[in-house]
């Protein structure tokens, strides 16, 4: 079990959403959290919170998608929190249009942001953890990232490619007997506002998950080194449905709903959302 009172958690995104609920807590359970999020304001009112709640906490205003500041933040958390034993690469912006409406600058930034920071920061965490034997790595993904969706080609792709960067970790670290532990979370969509005017056609089946439900298993399977949490249960049949003939497999995803799911989609401002 990786143990959450007494370590470090470093959560990107920390700023809202679900990183937020995960930062107060994780630092309830008596961890020393850090925060990383690209907005300032968001940032201070997190640790204002940790900090009328009598909790420890570094804060640092990051742009993930930029490497080199990534890694001068690394630098700084090192220095001044110490070694950081739990990382949850939690930050994500999705646009939420069809692929051709989607910018050239969209689609880059959200891989940026999506995919190629789970890279540095990551890169920038783990010769620690190596050095010590000691790390758990959360990687937040999205049922999105295991089926492709209609609206979320983007979005899709950078999840896809977070799954896949978790699971050559997993197999990395076990090859080299390694004690760090992964973990990798596809939920379906969260109300958190990021996707604001999704819906949904069955919602006992998929029901838009609640963040506070979300954030409770991400850290239960924390606690108990769970490597894959899927949310809700029937995303766990998606598997299933890429052994069908695709024609087959296509029919389902339309019957369940999930091709228009992104029809009436808002996001947090109109303009797309972030976590």
């Amino acid at each position: 079990m990786s143990q959450i009172a007494g370590s470090t958690v470093l959560i990107t995104g920390g700023g809202m959403g679900i990183g937020r609920l995960m930062a107060l807590k994780t630092a309830a359970l008596g961890a020393r959290v850090v925060i990383w999020d690209i907005n300032p304001d968001n940032l201070a009112r997190v640790r204002d919170e940790l900090d009328r709640a009598g909790r420890e906490s570094f804060g640092y205003q990051v742009d993930v998608s930029d490497r080199e500041a990534v890694y001068e933040a690394a630098r700084r958390t090192l220095a001044e929190a110490g070694p950081v034993h739990i990382l949850i690469n939690n930050a994500g912006i999705v646009s939420g249009k069809p692929f051709i409406e989607c910018s050239d600058d969209q689609i880059e930034r959200t891989m940026k942001v999506n995919t190629m920071a789970l890279f540095w920061v990551t890169k920038a965490f783990l010769p620690q953890m190596m050095q010590s034997n000691r790390g758990h790595l959360i990687t937040i993904s999205s049922a999105g990232g295991i089926l492709g969706t209609p609206g979320l080609a983007d979005y899709s792709a950078s999840k896809f490619a977070a799954f896949g960067f978790d699971e050559a970790l997993r197999g990395e670290f076990k090859k080299r007997g390694l004690s760090i532990k992964t973990t990798v979370v596809c939920p379906f969509f969260i109300d958190t506002g990021m996707f604001a005017g999704v819906k949904t056609k069955y919602p006992l089946l998929l029901p838009i998950l609640r963040e506070g439900y979300v954030a409770d298993r991400i850290i239960g399977a924390i606690e108990r080194n769970r490597a894959r949490i899927w949310m809700p249960p029937i995303v766990y049949t998606v598997p299933l449905l890429r052994a069908l003939p695709v024609p087959l497999m296509d029919w389902i995803a339309k019957f369940l709903g999930v091709t228009e799911s992104m029809d009436e989609f808002k996001g947090r401002t109109g303009n797309g959302g972030r976590e």
